[in-house]
């Protein structure tokens, strides 16, 4: 059947509307990129960065304000807690301490040390001792602060090192997105180092470490799981100049996976200074609730705790 002069008519006007811009509207969409002046680096020099930077720091001793928040969307609630005084002691290759102190009475909220292998974590307001090995998976919903471990704070804190025998390291540009003093949101231009090792399932994305242009030191590490995951989101900011070593003086830590976030701002710190093994000794209290995280059972210990001046 043969369409009519009048059909033909209005098939044309229908298929021409959208040509004539009846059916929708366009508009200029501007890219806000930051004006300020950026900085060039080429791979090795970021690459040469990480390794001098890793290298300069043998230990290091700092007084923070510790600032904490627990959950998102996970738990339905986001729950700020108020800022408590820390202490962190690191040496490498592996060596953590951190103590955290209540607000007002300044008597210790928690007490946690790690060797690089097994950690042991004192809450005195519980009466708990959680004893485990560092890479032992044993998320607590109910509890997400008792997931934190000494491993997490130490590699957040100081960055680690390209293992040339295991790692390779390839170069991204990138954008980093974030909010000017007009309240506007503006990109600003950044390179992106992207750490990647080899295991036994084969080549896995083990980090990112975000350089910002502005002024070519790391804002930002990632840290992924084996499946690709990020589970340690940590932000660098305020950069310091301590004796010789530029360091940031506030350090924010995100476990998206257990919807906890730490910042770390700094009061005091040293670098290099000695450390000896009795700073990193921690014993069982007597009569603490001891919680094995490598074993089912709970069970009641006696010992002397350590000194953790």
């Amino acid at each position: 059947m043969s369409l009519t002069n009048l059909q033909r008519s209005l098939l044309v006007s229908l298929l021409a509307l959208p040509l004539a811009g009846c059916l929708f509207r366009s508009h200029k969409v501007e890219r806000q990129v930051s004006p300020q002046p950026l900085k060039s680096a080429t791979q090795q020099d970021l690459l040469a960065y990480i390794d001098a930077q890793a290298a300069k720091i043998r230990s290091m001793q700092a007084t923070v304000d510790i600032d904490t928040t627990v959950g998102g969307s996970k738990k339905g609630v986001v729950t700020d807690y108020q800022s408590i005084r820390g202490y962190i002691l690191a040496r490498k290759p592996a060596m953590l301490r951190m103590i955290g102190l209540l607000p007002v009475v300044r008597t210790q909220a928690f007490d946690m040390v790690s060797d690089g292998t097994q950690f042991k974590l004192w809450i005195p307001p519980k009466n708990r001792f959680v004893i485990g090995p560092e890479d032992v998976p044993v998320p607590n919903p109910q509890q997400p602060l008792e997931n934190l471990r000494p491993k997490i704070i130490y590699d957040a804190l100081l960055i680690p090192a390209i293992d040339p025998q295991n790692e390779i390291a390839v170069m991204e540009n990138g954008y980093e997105t974030v909010i000017d003093s007009r309240r506007h949101r503006v990109e600003v231009p950044d390179y992106e180092i992207l750490i990647i090792g080899k295991n036994a399932l084969g080549w896995i994305l083990e980090r990112k470490i975000v350089f910002s242009r502005t002024d070519l030191l790391p804002h930002r590490q990632m840290v992924y799981d084996y499946a690709g995951n990020m589970v340690t989101d940590a932000h660098y900011e305020g950069y310091k100049d301590y004796d010789g070593i530029n360091f940031a003086s506030q350090v924010e830590i995100s476990r998206p996976q257990e919807e906890y976030d730490i910042t770390l701002t700094m009061v005091k710190l040293q670098f290099n200074q000695p450390l000896p093994d009795d700073k990193f000794l921690l014993q069982q209290p007597p009569g603490a609730q001891v919680v094995r995280l490598n074993q089912p059972s709970t069970s009641q210990v006696s010992g002397v705790q350590g000194d953790p001046k």
